[in-house]
């Protein structure tokens, strides 16, 4: 069985095409969807500012093998946001992802201050 990694992968893109239905209820719900609600989730996080709107970006969560690389789950986390954002009936542009492997990722503990 292979290993699995998980990444954190945040979708960047553009509003576009919005039609005016669109444009309305993504400035109703801006509040529930600015910095605020910033989080990674298997089911991603949709975060925009309403002035300008202009720019989004959505949070996920994606498990995979390792093997796939980094690469792949930031394909699965830009189909995911295609799925949403075709769902929610918002049009887009331009999407791409920055991946983090959490498993391969290096911490740095702060040491305990000197005396």
């Amino acid at each position: 069985m292979s290993e699995r990694h998980t990444y954190r992968v945040i979708v960047r893109g553009t509003w576009d095409g919005l039609t005016e239905a669109a444009r309305e209820r993504l400035l109703a719900r801006a509040a529930d969807h600015g910095l605020a609600s910033m989080r990674f989730a298997e089911e991603g996080s949709l975060t925009y500012e309403a002035a300008p709107l202009k720019h989004f970006s959505m949070r996920y969560v994606v498990v995979s093998d390792a093997e796939d690389g980094p690469e792949m789950a930031g394909a699965i986390a830009e189909d995911r946001a295609e799925t949403a954002l075709r769902a929610l009936g918002y049009g887009w542009a331009g999407l791409r992802s920055t991946v983090t492997d959490l498993d391969t990722m290096k911490i740095n503990r702060k040491s305990a201050p000197r005396r």
